[in-house]
């Protein structure tokens, strides 16, 4: 007997019981034991693919559902471009105890502003609010800053309450030149500026998730999102490196200092809370959102929790996204309860494969983040 079918035999656990005999081991029964030991090996660990693998946790653990938040919330980023959902919208804030949103969509390009705003403030003019964003595929133009402040103002005039900067100034967006405009281009210096002076809250969207600028391969802790979306991925040469980007926002803090800058998703550093406290300390005029970061936040609760607690009046609430009582419950658990191993997928969408833990902040701390600090930059508005 050679042997591979001797240890083939002691395997299949037929080794000594005399039954080696071609008789026993040939035709359909020897194609049976084969198929047989090739579904064991496709079964085993390994053989399946990460992305279908779903386990059901056996965690037991306490789980509050929290329908309605302690106090009346404003979600200061979101995105309700879709106008036609507007009542929609409304009646998914009533059911889940959402005071006003405001949406990021108000562009400058094509004056869709003026539309959102329309549209909106027939609905609900209290609850529906909408921030105006520049069109800097006109930066190149002659007093392309001067114009665009002008903009913004009449903006501002007819119900605007804030700008909007999306992460394309920085990462994509070219001049004539071919050039990337960096966030901090003396060309967009007059925009900062207005907003200063019209008293109006800046929310800025620099770079991404540390994840995102680093190779989509077996290290990198996001690969589920980034193989979903696979354009979110900005590793490469043809992409800025996401500490230049950061340090070009930082240096727009710095040198308009008149002006109230929102660095929204946690500064897009809650990796390293330790360097956005540092922001918070060295720059007055910074605050920050929680918006589309508790699945990071939370997987660090004790230090977040800490956080939250000693920046209370520098941080708000958002989601980026769209008003769902299912997402909303999501957050108020995080930010209400002790409850552990949360998934947090449903807040916005799967970020990463942890999950995370509510870090059940005191009730002062919470009603800042739910709305106070959130009235206070929009009630600062000067005309």
């Amino acid at each position: 007997m050679n042997n591979n079918r001797r240890d083939f035999l002691k395997k299949s656990g037929l080794a000594g019981l005399g039954l080696a005999g071609a008789g026993f081991l040939g035709g359909s029964r020897k194609s049976e034991l084969f198929d047989d030991n090739a579904k064991k090996r496709d079964s085993e660990p390994g053989d399946l693919r990460l992305l279908d693998w779903e386990p059901i946790s056996q965690m037991v653990v306490n789980t509050t559902e929290v329908i309605k938040p302690r106090f009346p919330v404003i979600d200061i980023h979101n995105h309700l471009r879709d106008l036609d959902r507007m009542e929609e919208y409304l009646e998914a804030m009533n059911e889940a105890g959402v005071w006003k949103v405001v949406s990021m969509d108000g562009r400058s390009a094509d004056d869709f502003y003026k539309e959102h705003l329309q549209v909106s403030q027939r609905v609900s003019r209290e609850r529906l609010l909408v921030f105006f964003t520049p069109d800097f595929s006109k930066i190149d133009e002659p007093d392309f800053g001067r114009n665009e402040a002008e903009k913004l103002e009449e903006a501002v005039r007819l119900g605007c309450r804030g700008m909007k900067i999306f992460k394309s100034l920085g990462l994509n967006n070219r001049d004539q030149s071919g050039e990337l405009v960096p966030v901090d281009d003396p060309r967009i210096d007059p925009i900062w500026a207005k907003c200063g002076e019209l008293g109006i809250p800046v929310i800025i969207h620099t770079s991404d998730p540390k994840a995102f600028f680093t190779p989509v391969d077996r290290y990198n802790e996001r690969y589920d999102e980034l193989g979903a979306h696979p354009h979110w991925s900005f590793y490469g040469d043809e992409f800025p490196d996401k500490e230049e980007l950061i340090s070009q926002r930082n240096r727009v803090f710095e040198k308009h200092k008149n002006t109230i800058f929102i660095a929204t998703h946690m500064a897009n550093l809650p990796e390293e809370l330790g360097r956005v406290s540092m922001w918070l300390e060295k720059y007055p005029n910074m605050y920050t959102d929680i918006n589309a970061r508790i699945s990071e936040l939370g997987r660090q609760p004790y230090t977040a929790r800490k956080f939250m607690i000693k920046y209370q009046d520098r941080i708000l609430f958002g989601t980026d996204t769209r008003p769902d009582p299912v997402a909303y419950r999501v957050y108020y658990r995080f930010l209400e309860t002790d409850d552990e191993y949360i998934n947090s997928d449903p807040s916005h969408h799967r970020q990463g494969r942890w999950r995370i833990y509510g870090i059940y902040l005191p009730d002062e701390v919470l009603e800042k983040i739910y709305n106070k600090n959130a009235l206070k930059l929009l009630g600062m508005r000067k005309i």
